[in-house]
């Protein structure tokens, strides 16, 4: 039997998507939709989980009452894709119905994953009028901010070391130290 050509797959819609994973038929694989597109997520390693895990004991606590902390859970972006940010901060609601599809700042922790969180997942974001997107680059040490988006591209990246502090555009009050989830 001969292999489909490419250019026949129709692209799995999010509404699909979610109705297969109600019924259990990706259950144990570590997958996202992106662009209509089944993706593998990559392992997580010591470094990131540590990261995480940092940003979760800060942020947790920080925006009680003020936002909701989603934890590698996923994102409603846009009829084709789904992706799972390491964190996403969200307006408070209810989401036991949907996933949320409105974010004040949405979080990679990016390690072997680099590439498609500057790429594809930036770009994602932008389409969704995510206003911020950070991306905790492991490998250079260093977070990327990016804001300002227009027609599915950040307009603004700035890079922070450690010794630098940043704070979410939505909530300025919260002051974080680079070091602190870097080091």
């Amino acid at each position: 039997m001969a292999s489909p050509n490419i250019a026949q797959l129709r692209p799995l819609r999010r509404a699909e998507y979610d109705q297969l994973v109600a019924l259990g038929a990706f259950q144990d694989e570590r997958i996202e939709l992106l662009d209509g597109e089944l993706v593998r997520l990559s392992p997580i390693g010591p470094s990131h989980a540590e990261t995480v895990a940092r940003l979760c004991e800060y942020l947790l606590p920080a925006l009680s009452g003020r936002a909701r902390v989603f934890v590698q859970a996923a994102f409603a972006a846009g009829d084709s894709s789904e992706p799972q940010p390491d964190l996403a901060i969200v307006p408070l609601g209810n989401y036991r119905a949907e996933h949320p599809a409105r974010a004040y700042l949405l979080i990679e922790v990016s390690e072997s994953s680099l590439a498609q969180d500057r790429g594809r997942k930036a770009r994602l974001y932008a389409e969704s009028c995510v206003p911020e997107y950070w991306i905790f680059n492991l490998v250079e040490s260093v977070v990327e901010v990016h804001t300002e988006p227009l027609d599915g591209a950040y307009q603004r990246v700035t890079r922070h070391a450690p010794g630098a502090v940043i704070a979410p555009l939505a909530f300025p009050d919260l002051a974080l130290r680079v070091d602190d989830f870097l080091t």
